[in-house]
This record gives structure tokens, sequence and C-alpha cells, in this order.
């Protein structure tokens, strides 16, 4: 079986699209996966399964949408992707809660930060499937956008640590 990271889009942010953990977990179970173990209020899901990642993240798309009566965006790596991510982070020396990978589900088109608006003196490179945010000043004023990752969800370094922890405990 493989160790995955479930990362879930717009997930107890801002007061919407509340979903808790524990029904998130039973969700997962419902969807075939073993092992399940959460991480933060935000959906974040570590968990184990013998399915491919696509049958993963569709299954658990599925169970998303029939609870929540609509599509809920979910992106998912292997264990040993997100501990790549980690690992491929270009801002080491950066704060690891002013960094970000933000989570997509195919590579970022090259010209994906040219396309870029709002910068503030944000850093920013391309990833495998990822594209890193440097917040310098921190996220709460950024008016930073970025088209290419509108279908992606975020996780600052420290989560995506603790994740790649996790899931190679798995």
């Amino acid at each position: 079986m493989t160790s995955f990271v479930i990362l879930l889009r717009a997930v107890n942010v801002g007061g919407t699209g509340k979903l808790p953990m524990s029904d998130l977990k039973a969700l997962c179970e419902t969807a075939g996966l073993a092992d399940i173990r959460t991480y933060i209020a935000s959906g974040n899901v570590v968990c184990r399964s013998d399915k491919t990642e696509a049958k993963v993240k569709a299954a658990v798309e599925a169970a998303l949408e029939a609870r929540a009566g609509k599509p809920v965006g979910v992106l998912v790596r292997t264990a040993a992707e997100m501990a790549q991510v980690l690992a491929a982070n270009p801002f080491p020396d950066a704060a690891p809660n002013r960094t970000v990978a933000i989570f997509l589900d195919a590579p970022p088109p090259a010209d994906a930060l040219d396309k870029a608006t709002g910068r503030q003196g944000e850093e920013m490179r391309l990833g495998r499937r990822e594209i890193y945010v440097h917040y310098g000043d921190g996220m709460a004023r950024s008016k930073l956008a970025i088209p290419a990752a509108k279908a992606g969800t975020a996780r600052n370094m420290n989560t995506v640590a603790k994740l790649a922890e996790m899931a190679g405990e798995g």
C-alpha cells in the first residue's frame, strides 16, 4: 500500500466550507482508504491505499461531492512526492510560515509567474506540480494573484514538513 497526502481546497477557511475533521475521516473510510489521519482543521489527510493517485483523488472527490452537494477540490501526493516538495523548496532560508507551496494537479505553465499580478515583493518559483511563493511581508496584505494557481491549494512549509513526516511514518 502507498502512503498518500490528500489536500482539500477551501475547507474550514474564513468560515466557509466547514467540514469537521471527524467527518472527513469518515468520508475517507467510505472512499476505501486506510490508516487515515487528519492534520489541523484545514483539509489535510494522510492515509494509505492500494489505489492509484488518480483513483484516490476520484474516490475522495466523489465522497465529498455526495456530502457537500457540490464539487470540492482535492489534490493528492504520494509520501515521496510530498517529501520532494519539501526538499525542493527554493526558499530554504525564508520563514517557513511565510513560504507556501501551491499544489496543482498538473505542472504549472512555463509563463505562470509572468501572468501573476499584484506583486509587492513576493518571490515566486515554479516546481514540478507546485508554485512556491515566499511572502516576505506576510500574506495578510498581499495582493498577489496567480491565475495558474486558481484551482490549487496552498500549504505553508511548516504544514508541508509535518505532512511529509506523517506520510513517511505510514
